[in-house]
């Protein structure tokens, strides 16, 4: 089981919340239906409507592997990775 961020816009409302699922498109649906089911979801309005609706999802990685670093002029900082 995975954590994943998952964001709707629909219908001049949002909402964000992680599900836990397995990596699958078919565990991924479920686990979104059963959170909206649960009713606990806060939407936002977007102050505008527009006709797109979407969902997306992203995995939620908790940022376990070592920062990168590099010697910028005697200072050693962090760099993107």
């Amino acid at each position: 089981m995975k954590n994943f961020l998952v964001k709707i816009w629909a219908y001049d409302h949002n909402a964000s919340f992680e599900v836990m699922a397995e990596d699958n498109a078919a565990s991924i649906e479920q686990s979104i239906l059963d959170k909206l089911g649960e009713k606990t979801i806060k939407w936002e309005s977007t102050g505008m409507y527009a006709p797109l609706n979407r969902i997306t999802y992203e995995e939620v990685i908790d940022g376990q592997r070592p920062i990168q670093t590099k010697k910028v002029l005697g200072v050693e900082v962090a760099t993107g990775v």
